[in-house]
């Protein structure tokens, strides 16, 4: 019995861990993606469905686990665009306790509006966007990020 209670208290010490996702709309969305600060703002585009989101989720967790000051991972999940099912992205989020700031993003129809977040984005995904605040420097990537990109990708903006 002892240790059924001590997995079951595990098990809810790591679900309780997991940030929660917020659902955001376009324009919340956009007004994060403006925002004048101190910040560099990393911010990844992904989806549940999209092997290669997943693939490198474990690099924004890994930048976001340095606590750099003035350094701010945020991963949108793009999800709803095909699944309006919120807790798929919840229980994603949960199980793989993702300790980065999730969005939901709720907009429907990405044709209608990617060019209001990147002019460079098709929408295929991933898609990554580093942003620092003070300079108002922006760079793109839309594809699969690896070991040591996210370092070059930043450098490239300070």
């Amino acid at each position: 019995m002892k240790k059924f209670l001590t997995i079951v208290l595990l098990l809810a010490g790591l679900h309780a861990s997991a940030q929660k996702a917020e659902l955001v709309n376009l324009s919340q969305l956009k007004e994060r993606l403006s925002a004048s600060g101190d910040d560099v703002l990393v911010v990844n585009f992904w989806a549940t469905w999209c092997a290669p989101c997943v693939k490198e989720m474990p690099l924004f967790e890994k930048l976001n686990a340095e606590k750099r000051p003035n350094l701010k991972v945020t991963l949108v999940s793009m999800d709803l665009d095909l699944d309006p099912n919120v807790d798929k992205v919840h229980k994603f989020v949960t199980r793989k306790n993702l300790q980065s700031e999730v969005l939901i993003l709720d907009a429907k129809n990405p044709n209608e509006w990617i060019d209001q977040i990147e002019k460079q984005w098709s929408g295929a995904l991933p898609a990554t966007i580093v942003i620092n605040q003070k300079t108002g420097q922006r760079k793109f990537v839309e594809k699969e990020l690896h070991e040591g990109d996210l370092e070059k990708l930043i450098a490239e903006v300070q």
